[in-house]
């Protein structure tokens, strides 16, 4: 049966309106007098005048009694009275301020009474208040603001853990990161320090080919990557153009490659195992040719130039101690590539073989 409840205080704040209310409507669904709730909850019925009326904000200890004593929705209590308190509805009201009552006394506490009662007459059964002690702290009554406290400095906390974590997993994903970000003067023990920051480079990631021994067989050596260790065994020329015998170790592939030459010119690579590759001069004046396998120390390998003209041919020497004339010959730059305009004809259609710029 319902109740006819005063007005709330203006100051009250909205969440604490909100849970007042709510309170009061979980009373009037139980049809329970302050006396009999009192008894239930073992919290005074002056304790239940005050927060009911909104001079008072419940104790989270009050409210689990409740939750526990009636059929009510706890969670959306909970969820109010937590609200009221983060906000810090009327710090200095927003005391835990029950009394909770013996047993014993329950069943004196369960006589009916009007109820609510109004302000203007006091209540003849509301035990008065114990006056503090002198010089003690009325700790109760700081109990939200010290919960709102202990949220701040949580959240705060929880914040700059969330901004380490991702500063120090950025650049873990795919591509190593080519620059780090360290303090300009970090101390010993490894505490946190407020220094400015500056960029040094990472150490760079050893290159991986894509390919190895006849799994480069027939694929480009650039695209791979197998052109960055490539040296140059053997050269030939023919008139002014210039043939290469071009080979990665840690590719283990050769290729040929012709520089200085003109449109119909080619090198062709052979091994002693069958297996060939021609670098063909489309436009400009320089080719490179796939790979093939040159994995087995024992394998043969050459590379013979055909000039388009009546100049004829020519081939290097062949390659039969692979191993030694490895270690031999050191890794130059090699063949300089032509300028770019010299290796780009906009007017000759895009070549079927790789592209025109030597490996």
């Amino acid at each position: 049966m319902g109740s006819a409840w005063k007005q709330l205080p203006d100051d009250l704040s909205v969440p604490a309106k909100l849970l007042t209310e709510e309170l009061r409507a979980v009373k009037d669904a139980t049809g329970l007098s302050l006396s009999e709730l009192a008894a239930r909850t073992h919290y005074s019925r002056a304790s239940w005048e005050r927060w009911l009326n909104g001079k008072r904000i419940i104790t989270e200890q009050a409210l689990d009694a409740l939750i526990g004593a009636v059929e009510c929705d706890g969670p959306a209590l909970r969820a109010l009275w937590e609200r009221t308190a983060a906000a810090g509805a009327a710090a200095g009201d927003a005391a835990a301020d029950g009394e909770p009552i013996a047993d014993g006394d329950a069943e004196a506490a369960a006589e009916a009474v009007p109820d609510p009662v109004p302000d203007a007459a006091p209540d003849p059964e509301a035990a008065p208040e114990p006056a503090p002690e002198p010089g003690a702290r009325d700790v109760r009554r700081r109990r939200p603001a010290a919960l709102v406290a202990a949220s701040v400095a949580v959240a705060l906390l929880l914040a700059l853990l969330g901004a380490r974590l991702l500063s120090s997993s950025d650049g873990q994903d795919g591509a190593a990161p080519t620059a780090a970000t360290v303090p300009a003067s970090a101390p010993a023990s490894g505490a946190a320090q407020a220094s400015p920051s500056v960029a040094v480079p990472a150490n760079p990631a050893p290159s991986v080919p894509a390919c190895q021994a006849l799994g480069c067989a027939h694929k480009d050596p650039k695209a791979t990557g197998c052109g960055g260790d490539a040296r140059t065994l053997l050269t030939t020329n023919i008139g002014k153009v210039v043939v290469y015998l071009r080979y990665s170790l840690k590719c283990q592939a050769a290729w040929a490659a012709i520089t200085e030459g003109q449109p119909g010119d080619q090198a062709t690579i052979s091994t002693s195992a069958g297996e060939t590759e021609t670098a063909l001069i489309h436009w400009g004046y320089d080719n490179y040719s796939w790979m093939v396998n040159a994995a087995d120390p024992a394998v043969t390998l050459q590379v013979c130039g055909q000039r388009k003209d009546p100049e004829g041919a020519a081939c290097t020497a062949s390659v039969s101690d692979l191993a030694r004339t490895v270690a031999s010959t050191p890794i130059p730059p090699g063949p300089a590539s032509p300028p770019a305009a010299a290796t780009t004809d906009p007017a000759q259609p895009a070549p079927s073989d790789p592209p025109s710029q030597t490996s």
